[in-house]
This record gives C-alpha cells, structure tokens and sequence, in this order.
C-alpha cells in the first residue's frame, strides 16, 4: 500500500514538474506575448485586448481560443473581458461558439488537473469560499444535474465549480457532458452582453433582456440549491 501510494506522488511530482518546464519555456519563447496579456487581463482592458487580438490576423481566433483554454484550466484570471472581446471581434454567433468550445476544455483540462495533481489547492479555493457544504451536493446520482445548472447560469465563478467538482465523486464523463450542454446558454449570453455593452444603445433591448435572464437565472439557481437543502 506504502509503495503505491509513493508512486503515485512520484507520478504527481513529476507531472507538476513538467507543467511547471511547459509553463516556463512558453515564457522564454515569448515573454512580450505573456506580459502584455496578463497586464490586459488583470486590468481588464477590453480595448487593450480587443487590440491585441486583432493584432495575430489570421491567427486572432486560434490566439483567443487557447487563452481562453488556459484561463479556463487556471481559473486565476478573469474570463469576462475575453468572452466581450470575442463577441466585439468575430461577431455574436461565431464569438459564442469559440468561447463556449474554449471555456468547456479549459474546465475539462482544470477538472483534471484539480482532481488528480492540485486537489490540495481545489480544497482550498473551496473553503475559501465557505462552499464547502456545496460538495455533497455533487453526489454520484445527481453531480449531472447540479452541474448542468451550474455551467448554465452565466457569472458564476467557474474556478470554483470546477473545484466543486473535483473533489466530488462525479464521473469525468457526466462532468464533460455537463459543462458542453450547460455552457451554451452561458456563453451565449456572457459574449452577447459583452457585445452589446460596447454599443448598447444600439442594443439597449436586448441587452436589457438579457441581464433579466442573468438575474433570473442566478436568483433560480439560489432557489434550486435551497430546496435541496431543506429536503
């Protein structure tokens, strides 16, 4: 049992090790790239993003794909200003399917690693959070469609429901397939009003429309986790 149980460290150790080798060698190859989009993100400066992905050209969309992969994996940048900067650039429709490709294999990727090399660190974001109640919630019966709602209400701290169910018993299949349907609707309306508040009066009712949605969505989403609760 010793012995399995050290392998298994020694796997984990050297998993971190070479993502931590990927992480770096990425940086060196173009650290201007990294600097200026960390700077952007932290600020969240949409015009400043909106520039800099235009910048790659042909390239934009694969660009903002996979920063909206990574951010998804890490969930330690904010994801908003990404998903409003697609929506500006390539329009509403196919803004939303690359943003809702990119969020559900970042989260998929950072389920992953949450549950099998930083469980440690998802316990703690949970706890941080006073959330960690919520994790029976994601039982083995209905960790499907606890995480279905979740994905789908938009705003809500993905990090955090990634690390939910990380440390729950969900199966990887039914959190895959949770977060791709679940994250349509989401997407959808997170790049819309993106979108639209960079020219809302010329879509002031949609706009209004959708933050309806938002608030309803989210007030259900309360509502739904108290029923549970009382049960």
């Amino acid at each position: 049992m010793e012995t399995k149980i050290r392998r298994q460290e020694s796997r984990r150790v050297m998993v971190v090790l070479c993502l931590a080798a990927v992480v770096v060698i990425a940086y060196l190859m173009a650290p201007a790239f990294f600097k200026r989009l960390f700077s952007l993100l932290i600020v969240g400066d949409v015009l400043g993003s909106i520039e800099f992905i235009r910048s790659f050209g042909p390239y934009a969309m694969i660009v903002s794909f996979f920063i909206i992969v990574f951010i998804n994996a890490t969930g330690v940048l904010p994801n908003i200003f990404m998903l409003a900067v697609n929506g500006i650039i390539f329009g509403v429709a196919l803004g939303t399917f690359i943003s809702w490709l990119a969020e559900s294999v970042g989260v998929i990727l950072g389920f992953l690693l949450m549950r099998y090399i930083f469980r440690d660190y998802a316990q703690s974001l949970i706890v941080r959070s006073n959330a960690l109640k919520s994790v029976d919630e994601f039982s083995c019966r209905s960790g499907f469609k606890i995480m279905l709602i979740a994905r789908a209400v938009p705003y809500i701290p993905s990090g955090l429901i990634t690390a939910l169910g990380a440390i729950s018993c969900i199966k990887l299949k039914d959190y895959a397939l949770a977060t791709f349907i679940g994250k349509i609707p989401s997407a959808y309306i997170e790049v819309t009003m993106g979108h639209d508040l960079f020219s809302y009066q010329e879509h002031i009712a949609r706009l209004a429309l959708l933050l309806l949605i938002s608030g309803a969505s989210y007030l259900a989403f309360l509502w739904y986790k108290k029923k549970r609760h009382s049960r």
